[in-house]
């Protein structure tokens, strides 16, 4: 299985991140996800699932960052076009990013529980994207925490496939 985003020379777009114009962002934060490719799901795959985070802000604030996590994708989904997240473009459970837990504590669902694009505060950062095949579906509702993920899909995956991508400070 192989997944790609993509980059201007290894990073995101500004769109996508810290550098999105104020209308391309709502409450501050860049909402506006970014589109990914996907192809080679095996066989037997019921429903894809995601996350993508930034481990480089544990230096930062002492946790690695959730920007998106997303559960219950269509199996025969090749492409998540840009700003999925938030239109619904395609059929998906959409967990809490960082922004909903005590360090930031945001309650609006649209950034809380969606996408919300790199925001590096000290240097250039990687983001890690992991998409994962599983055999089932996730028994999960809008608004699930990432240990509540990967709880769920213990013993459900089928394949897994990486893709790295940098976000301009």
């Amino acid at each position: 299985m192989q997944v790609s985003i993509p980059t201007i020379d290894g990073a995101l777009a500004a769109l996508y991140s810290k550098q999105a114009v104020p209308a391309q962002t709502y409450k501050g934060h860049p909402i506006i996800s970014f589109p990914i490719n996907i192809s080679g799901v095996p066989a037997g795959t019921h429903s894809l699932a995601f996350t993508f985070v930034d481990h480089d802000a544990i230096p930062v604030g002492g946790f690695t960052w959730i920007h998106w996590i997303a559960a219950n994708i269509p199996a025969t989904t090749t492409q998540i076009p840009e700003n999925a997240s938030q239109t619904g473009a395609i059929p998906m459970i959409q967990g809490n990013n960082s922004t909903a837990g005590g360090y930031v504590g945001e309650t609006d669902p649209k950034v809380s529980q969606h996408y919300v694009g790199p925001y590096p505060p000290d240097k250039d950062h990687r983001y890690s994207f992991k998409l994962f095949a599983l055999d089932t579906e996730l028994p999960l509702q809008s608004g699930y925490w990432l240990n509540e993920f990967h709880d769920a899909i213990a013993g459900h995956v089928l394949a897994t496939a990486k893709t790295q991508v940098i976000g301009r400070a």
